[in-house]
Order: C-alpha cells, then sequence, then structure tokens
C-alpha cells in the first residue's frame, strides 16, 4: 500500500510492520477450549499451482475515458479503471497465468476539505470509504461483474485486494449495518471482527471473487484470521460458477498476505504456531530481497550475492509452519521495479543484453520455485521507469512520483492495447510465457520436493520432484560461462536429461553429466529415469561457535571507559525488539576495546546495525555479510547498509565488536554459546 513516505530500506518496513503488530499474536495454548480452524486442504493443494499476474488498477490501462481518479502516486496517467483489465484479458491470459490480482477497487469518497495528498492516497484504494461498492472512477458493479466473469471464461482465477486492518474515517456501514471499532488504523480486534467477515464474504458471494489479497496482514491478529478463513470457505462453498472447461466450480477461497519481514516475523503475525494456523500463505519477502540481491540489488543498491545465497533463504523455508505456503515475486506496487535496480546497482541498461538476461534468470527462479507465484504488471516485459534510478531526495519524490514505494506503479505497456512492444520485449514476453507453460505442464516446479545439488557463487543447481515428474533447475548467477558436471547418483537419474525448452538432451558418461551454462542462464532438465537420489553431497554442518575472546560468552563486565562513548545496542528485525534500541541488546565493556552482549535468539536470518540510540555512530560488518563464528570486519554503517546474519539454531548468542584506540571500527562476531 502507499505509506505517504518512501520506505526506501527494508530497515524501515520492519519497524512499520512490528509497531502495527503489537503483541496481539496468541499462542496455541492462549485458547485451549477453541479447536484452530485449519487451512483448507483444497485451497491448499490448488494454491501450489497459482501464476497470479497483479494490476495496480489505477494506474494500469484507460479503458473508459470517462473514468479514473486522474491523480495518484507514481508516473502513470492514473486513468486506469475496470474496463482497461477487461481490455487485457487477451493479453494476460497470453502470458500462461491462471490468476489476477487487483489491488482495492471499493469506493473511497474524499472528506471535506481534504488536500491533494488525500486524493492521491483515494486513487490507490487502499483506504476506503464503503467496502461494498465499486469505486465509480474505476467502474461500475455490472463492469466488475463483467470482468470476473470473463477472466473465468479464459481459466483465470480473480482476487481482490482485502484492506481489514485500516480504513477512511468516513468509513459506512455494511448493508447490515456492522462497522469497523476502534480508530481507523489500526481497527480494533475482535470488535471489527464482523464487519470484515461480512466484506470478505460479500464479495465471493456477489461477483464469485476467488480469494483475497490481505494488506498488512499483521494488523489483524491471529485468531480474526482464522474466523475470517472459515468465513471465506462458507462463502465460497455456497456459490458456483462456470470455469473455461466448462465445470462447474465453487470460487477457489486463496487468501494471501502482505506481511512486510522476515521469517519468524511472518510466523508470528501470519502463519501462526504449528497446529493452530492464523493464514496459510504469505509473500515470500526474505527470499525476493536475496532474489534481487543475487540478479540485481535491493532497493539500497546491495548485491553482488551468488547461488548460495539464493540456497540459504530457501532453506530458511525450515522455519514455517507445515501449513504455510509462501508466495514469490520479483516486484509489486510497493518495491522499485527489478529493471530500475539494474540500473541503480549500475549493472546494465535496457540497451545492454545482460538487462534482458538477468530478467530472464530472475524469473527462471520464479517459474521453478514450490508453491504460489506472482508476476506485477511489467515484469514481463522487462519495464522500468524513464529516468529513474538513483534515490530521490524524499522532500521531493513524491511530487515527481520517483519515491521508491511507488515508482513501481507507472503505466501498463500492454501489447495491441496501450502500445506495440519493441523486439526485445517481446522476446522476454515470450520466454516467461514459455516458462508459465513449462510450469503449468511440470507439477514438479510448483509442487515439487526440493533437493539443493549445487550452490555457490557461480550457480544454483535444485533437483525436483513430484510423482515420477523430476526437474533438474540450473540457473547461472555470474556473467561466465561454465561447464557442470552433474552426478548421477546425485541427481536421482538413471538415464538422459532432456531440456524442456530446446529439446537438447544429456547422456550419462562416467557417472555424470557434462552441461554447459553461459552467463545468466538457466535450464529446466527433465530426469526421464528418475531414482531415489543420493545424500545432498553439499550439505555441510554449519560452524555456529567462534573462537577467541570474542566468542566467550561470560567477560566479565568492567568499570571503565572503553573507545566508545555512547552505548550501543544491536539493532534489527528481531521479534523481541523490531528495529528498537532494546535494554536486552545493549552491549557492556569487557576491557581492551572490546563490547559484548549474550542475548537468546531464534532460528533465522535477519538484518541489523550496531548503532547507539541516536543513530550516530553506527557501525555494520564489512560486506553486510555475518557467518557465526567468524570474526568479520567492523565498519561504518549509514541508512539502509544493513548486516545479514544467518543463525542456523535457536540458543543464547554472544554478539562482539572491537575498536581500535582511537575508536574507529575493527571488528564484529556472533558466536552461539556453548
Amino acid at each position: 500500500m502507499n505509506k505517504r513516505i518512501a520506505h526506501s530500506t527494508l530497515s524501515s518496513l520492519i519497524a512499520a510492520a512490528l509497531a502495527g503488530c503489537g503483541s496481539s499474536t496468541p499462542s496455541a495454548d492462549e485458547n485451549p477450549t477453541i479447536a484452530p480452524y485449519a487451512c483448507n486442504t483444497n485451497v491448499t493443494e490448488q494454491s501450489q499451482q497459482l501464476r497470479i499476474y497483479q494490476v495496480m488498477v489505477e494506474s494500469f490501462i484507460d479503458g473508459d475515458p470517462n473514468r479514473g481518479h486522474g491523480t495518484g502516486y507514481g508516473t502513470s496517467h492514473h486513468q486506469g479503471d475496470l474496463q482497461g483489465i477487461i481490455d487485457s484479458l487477451d493479453y494476460i491470459q497470453s502470458l500462461g497465468v491462471n490468476a489476477i490480482w487487483l489491488t482495492p477497487v471499493f469506493a473511497s469518497v474524499p472528506i471535506n476539505g481534504q488536500d491533494h495528498w488525500a486524493d492521491r492516497l483515494d486513487a490507490t484504494g487502499y483506504y476506503a470509504t464503503d467496502y461494498f461498492s465499486i469505486d465509480p472512477k474505476f467502474g461500475t458493479l455490472e463492469t466488475a461483474k463483467a470482468l470476473v466473469e470473463q477472466a473465468h471464461a479464459r481459466g483465470l482465477y480473480v482476487f481482490f485486494d482485502g484492506v481489514f486492518g485500516h480504513h477512511k474515517e468516513n468509513v459506512v456501514p455494511s448493508p447490515t449495518g456492522k462497522l469497523p471499532v476502534g480508530s481507523s488504523n489500526p481497527v480494533s480486534y475482535p470488535e471489527s471482527l464482523p464487519f470484515y467477515q461480512e466484506v470478505a464474504a460479500y464479495w465471493i458471494k456477489t461477483l464469485r471473487i476467488d480469494g483475497w489479497r490481505l494488506d498488512q496482514a499483521y494488523q489483524v491478529p491471529l485468531d480474526a484470521w482464522q474466523d475470517i478463513r472459515k468465513t471465506v470457505d462458507e462463502a465460497s462453498q455456497s456459490v458456483t460458477y462456470v470455469n473455461h472447461r466448462g465445470e462447474t466450480v465453487h470460487p477457489l477461497g486463496y487468501m494471501v498476505a502482505e506481511i512486510w519481514n522476515n521469517e519468524n516475523v511472518i510466523n508470528q503475525a501470519g502463519y501462526g504456531p504449528q497446529g493452530a494456523p492464523g493464514l496459510c500463505s504469505a509473500f515470500d519477502f526474505p527470499v525476493r530481497y536475496r532474489l534481487v540481491e543475487t540478479f540485481a540489488v535491493n532497493e539500497n543498491s546491495n548485491g553482488g550475492k551468488g547461488g548460495s545465497w539464493l540456497a540459504e533463504g530457501m532453506d530458511l523455508h525450515r522455519l514455517y509452519p507445515d501449513h504455510a505456503r509462501p508466495n514469490l515475486m520479483l516486484g509489486n506496487h510497493d518495491l522499485v521495479r527489478f529493471g530500475d535496480l539494474l540500473q541503480r546497482g549500475n549493472i546494465a541498461e535496457p540497451t545492454d543484453d545482460q538487462y534482458w538476461q538477468r530478467h530472464k534468470a530472475a524469473l527462471s527462479f520464479l517459474a521453478a520455485y514450490t508453491g504460489p507465484i506472482t508476476l506485477y504488471y511489467g515484469d514481463e516485459i522487462g519495464d522500468q521507469v524513464d529516468d529513474f534510478a538513483e534515490k530521490v531526495p524524499g522532500d521531493i519524490c513524491a511530487i515527481q512520483g520517483l519515491c521508491d514505494d511507488h515508482v513501481a506503479r507507472s503505466s501498463g505497456k500492454i501489447d495491441g492495447v496501450s502500445t506495440t512492444l519493441n523486439t526485445r520485449q517481446r522476446d522476454l514476453k515470450a520466454y516467461v510465457t514459455e516458462l508459465m507453460t513449462m510450469r503449468a505442464a511440470h507439477p514438479a516446479l510448483s509442487q515439487g520436493e526440493r533437493l539443493n545439488i549445487v550452490a555457490n557463487d557461480k550457480v544454483y543447481v535444485d533437483r525436483k520432484q513430484n510423482d515420477q515428474d523430476a526437474v533438474v533447475y540450473l540457473v547461472s548467477t555470474t556473467d561466465a560461462s561454465q561447464q557442470l558436471a552433474l552426478e548421477a547418483d546425485t541427481l536421482g537419474s538413471a538415464g538422459d536429461l532432456i531440456d524442456l525448452q530446446s529439446g537438447e538432451r544429456f547422456s550419462l558418461s562416467s557417472g555424470h553429466y557434462n552441461v554447459p551454462l553461459n552467463g545468466f542462464e538457466a535450464r529446466f532438465l527433465r530426469i526421464a529415469s528418475p531414482v531415489q537420489p543420493a545424500v545432498d553431497l553439499t550439505a555441510k554442518a554449519l560452524t555456529v561457535t567462534g573462537t577467541g575472546r570474542m566468542a566467550m560468552c561470560d567477560s566479565p563486565t568492567v568499570n571503565e571507559q572503553g573507545p566508545v562513548s555512547k552505548p550501543l545496542y544491536v539493532v534489527g528485525d528481531f521479534t523481541d525488539s523490531g528495529w528498537k534500541h532494546k535494554a536486552n541488546r545493549q552491549f557492556e565493556y569487557k576491557g581492551q576495546n572490546l563490547y559484548q552482549v549474550v542475548v537468546s535468539e531464534q532460528a533465522g536470518s535477519f538484518r541489523m546495525q550496531y548503532a547507539s540510540q541516536d543513530w550516530s555512530p553506527q557501525y555494520t560488518a564489512e560486506g553486510l555479510e555475518l557467518r557465526p563464528g567468524q570474526e568479520t570486519p567492523l565498519t561504518a554503517g549509514s541508512y539502509g547498509k544493513d548486516t545479514a546474519a544467518m543463525l542456523p539454531e535457536a540458543g543464547r548468542y554472544v554478539w562482539s565488536l572491537t575498536f581500535q584506540d582511537n575508536g574507529l571500527p575493527d571488528a564484529v562476531m556472533v558466536s552461539k554459546c556453548e
């Protein structure tokens, strides 16, 4: 959603998210007499195959000259409407996707005397007035019904955007007279639950929509999500429509949460504990950041990662409960487009071959991902915003439409509707269609059990299998060509490997396959004769405990002044602090220029800096990555230059900083206490 200010770092987003979460997340034991409402098995199974195309309605396509807000955030025409989406359905269907997610389409009535910034916010739809009416600037109820029916006739599910945690101050009652309770942002639960249950059911029954994307899902407590899920399931089972195959079906009832944070916070605020699910699917923001940091840079220009970085992120899915179904995307309406990130990192321009090849590499990773995936409109043609790459100062970016949190809301470029694609755009679109078609035909990709075969600075290789459908996915994370020798035993292959795109065959030779891979090239190789694979030979025991004084957890605190005058803290996206300076994370001086703090940590990947209360000074690890048990140079930090640290197991850890006598940073380590 639009935040009125640029979210230029993941750090600020996490802080905002945690501020909204409060302490409303219940444990599995808080209501022992209430049986948890399980995730719907049918929805879970079908959602694995989702290939969603996201549309930002106000910025997408102007299909009706009498509709449109004429204002909004970003650089688009701001005249988008429902008719424009209808006009684009043939194009969307041609991509091989099977679902559409629309940003909010409900009426947002201006408040008397509101300023132009409020008008812009109304255009996004994220602060609705009437949850039970279509915004007349987008279209009518009849147009919305036609959109859903025509999408269904093309084999496309339709998802609306559910804002169930906040609203505009002039919100109107539901048809049965219900209203949300408490403040407008966030609302109060459980008092507001009946109102939002009515919203969730109304549009499923009225238009036969197939579910909801859930904005700022952390604003709603887990027990309320259980109730809303049950409402959505019941509403979906109460109505039917005829799909593209002529079958009478129920709406899918899929729900996917926006919780912009790390795995542990997504668990805490969204999925809930094992056996007591809150929600069953959430966007995979952690892997999205790893994806852009591997093939481009993130919004803070940090990148240069390799296949091991991707593998680590995928391996962290083990932190999720069994009912979790993460949904991976490359971008959305709140993120910078991948093409602009390539330019921000001084990696490639649209005139360069590598611009397009890196797009293909990143999009191939989505195609190979186990679970639902989402494409943001324009991803399929390598879209970008002209003259935007560097961060625009916050005091002027909103006026120009160039803030990081809304710059991707550019005008939709739909071939044959609003534009004519150039040769490179058509080529990338054809590649995306090929990927989506291949994903639909091979359940190993969307539903298969994943075994990582190789992950290093140059390449990422997974084996995926579902029943007898087995595929090897390879993607280069470097611009250099390479020759891979893949062991047949490790791959679990007793015959040829067949390239699903080119048809090329690779035969066994002395127990392995020789597969060439060009720079940032991806390949999907079908295993013609799958057998049980050998144990993953790349798996290694992770070191979590270091050596020396920086790894000692019982060093006594000394009563003397060290080289740093202000108290320092470990400040990051930990669930117990959320980018706040907490007393239990304050370093103590141990003498000889060493500062330490011992903290009980969860397993997971975290981002942090080491900073005073006023963020001056602040420090970060050199290379912005810290491995447990390994001493790493410490350097001056800055806004958005966060250290990433993966703690493979829960326990007590000691964080250590050393400085030179003159106060200059020296080294940092995190080590598990024995």
